[in-house]
């Protein structure tokens, strides 16, 4: 698949490039696994020569080792491999001295567990050597939590030495509209919205299907349903590095909340402990759920509704996490089946979230979110405020448009004391506007 999109990080990563010819830069990179950081990274150095380091989950010894070979292999640079990454790294900040230099580490978090010391030799000597060195130091990481403590943590020794710090994140839903188009020019509304129903715009996964020429519905799920298949068993692999010894009770939270145990009580009373704690960890350190309060509620309410920010992983606990048997039995039809029986029901839910993503690309908006009152009735799915001008569209969402009831909605609407402040545009999206 051709590279797609990501012009704001390309032009911040060509402008440290440049800069990095007079002051050195330092960039860090985050991102989920699959996300396209190195992809980002090799496509804005592309034609240009520079030093990359991929930091396995190894010893410093086999580290170093990497190290010297990449400097050979990348910039013809002999380095005396001492077999402590803190020498081989003050070599190549002397030799960008000299010369300007572009130095990647990917994985970079894995440098704390490989070495509980190399970052504060690394905070040390690039005090040292940046103001003499010309070198544009770009630091990726996957796993999140680690990433944001190494770097946003003020106890650690690298805080505050990024000069750029950028999140990549999934692709915007006129950029999957755009590859499905290029690989299916006559694709339906539905193998869309499965496309973003299980990717939520990820790179690796869209390639994934587009490499296997499915682009539709049907052939996307056999994708899945397959044995040996990454969607069957990346929700696994990307989490259990995250969570460590407790990842059985954050399975399932996380597994509650994709079939619906939404509230903190549902969720505490299937578990059969207080889960306050995870919640906060799952939604502050890892990234991966998130508050939904109805419009216009205070940011202290506690009137909140849980949901996994990540498609795939929201795919993954409704779908696969609950099913293991079968792919255990090779009963790959009897997932199918399964996914196949739930798919319209979940997918309206997901179709709502497709639409305020796209209404936030496409339009001025201040604020997007649903509604619903305090007893948990009177449900709207989607209000959009632009608060500069006053308006508001307020919007019912149905996989089938005749089923839309724009009466009932301005009923709705109507006990919504909030909008009597906005100018409001009702109206319905379906499928066939996506």
């Amino acid at each position: 698949m051709k590279f797609y999109d990501r012009e704001a990080e390309m032009e911040v990563l060509r402008n440290n490039r440049i800069r990095s010819a007079k002051n050195s830069t330092f960039t860090v990179i985050t991102g989920r696994r699959r996300i396209g950081k190195t992809s980002i990274v090799h496509e804005s150095e592309k034609g240009n020569r520079f030093l990359y380091l991929f930091v396995p989950r190894k010893s410093e010894t086999i580290l170093c080792e990497q190290f010297a070979e990449a400097a050979l292999k990348d910039l013809d640079l002999t380095l005396i491999n001492t077999g402590r990454f803190k020498d081989l790294f003050v070599q190549i900040m002397q030799y960008a001295e000299h010369n300007n230099l572009t130095f990647v580490i990917d994985e970079f978090q894995e440098l704390e567990n490989i070495n509980g010391s190399i970052m504060s030799s690394l905070q040390n000597l690039w005090d040292t050597h940046k103001g003499r060195s010309k070198i544009n130091l770009i630091v990726c990481g996957s796993v999140y939590s680690m990433m944001v403590k190494i770097f946003q943590d003020a106890k650690e020794p690298l805080f505050g030495r990024a000069t750029s710090t950028m999140k990549i994140e999934p692709f915007e839903p006129s950029v999957i509209r755009e590859i499905l188009k290029d690989h299916n020019p006559n694709y339906a509304p539905d193998d869309l919205l499965f496309l973003y129903m299980v990717t939520g715009g990820v790179p690796k996964y869209i390639e994934l299907f587009m490499d296997a020429g499915a682009t539709t519905k049907d052939e996307m799920l056999n994708v899945i349903c397959t044995e040996g298949s990454q969607f069957l068993v990346d929700g696994e692999h990307l989490l259990i590095t995250e969570f460590g010894k407790d990842y059985g009770t954050y399975f399932s939270i996380l597994e509650l909340i994709a079939n619906g145990k939404t509230t903190m009580n549902e969720i505490s009373t299937s578990i059969g402990k207080n889960i306050g704690s995870y919640l906060v960890n799952l939604e502050k350190r890892y990234g991966l759920i998130k508050k939904n309060r109805p419009m216009f509620s205070e940011s202290g309410s506690r009137d909140i509704r849980w949901t996994i920010s990540d498609n795939y992983l929201r795919f993954y606990f409704r779908f696969i996490d609950g099913n293991r048997s079968y792919m255990e039995t090779k009963r790959f039809d009897i997932l199918r089946m399964k996914i196949l029986e739930e798919y319209e029901e979940y997918s309206g839910t997901v179709l709502e979230d497709y639409f305020k993503k796209k209404m936030t690309e496409e339009e001025m908006i201040t604020d997007i979110g649903s509604y619903w009152d305090k007893k948990g009735h009177n449900e709207i799915d989607i209000i959009a405020l632009n608060s500069f001008d006053k308006t508001a569209k307020v919007m019912e969402v149905k996989r089938n448009p005749k089923k839309a009831d724009l009466q009932l909605l301005t009923e709705k609407a109507d006990r919504v004391s909030e909008l009597k402040k906005f100018s409001v545009k009702y109206g319905k999206l379906s499928l066939k506007d996506m």
